[in-house]
């Protein structure tokens, strides 16, 4: 009985271990993939705790966060990746902004749920 129990509870915990490191699906991934892209090819300036970067380099800021993020299990859509990598600084909590030519500075978290959308209702590439 106790040992029957015991391989239950243990199966259980290996199934719950498989699934917290598990990857994102594959179109999350393809989701902020293109978010991150979509910023390094935007022309737009990125702006994190005061200091403005160019799109290029706010590009490789934010890989460096979605790959820390995804060792973790912790940017599972690109929903969480945009609230936990591309709103705000994990450092300071001080919320990031962008400003494309001709456009207002505006939160980029408000920016990116924009491309997302975007992305979502552009037709699929066959």
């Amino acid at each position: 009985m106790i040992a029957s129990r015991l391989r239950a509870a243990c199966a259980v915990a290996l199934l719950c271990a498989g699934a917290a490191s598990a990857a994102p699906a594959p179109q999350a991934q393809r989701e902020i993939g293109a978010l991150i892209a979509g910023l390094g090819a935007s022309g737009c300036r990125f702006e994190r705790n005061g200091s403005w970067y160019d799109a290029k380099k706010a590009q490789a800021h934010l890989q460096q966060k979605y790959d820390y993020l995804r060792k973790r299990d912790m940017a599972d859509t690109a929903e969480l990746f945009i609230e936990r990598a591309a709103s705000e600084s994990s450092m300071s909590g001080k919320p990031y902004h962008v400003q494309c030519a001709g456009h207002a500075v505006e939160p980029s978290a408000q920016w990116f749920k924009r491309r997302l959308q975007a992305l979502r209702a552009a037709p699929a590439a066959h």
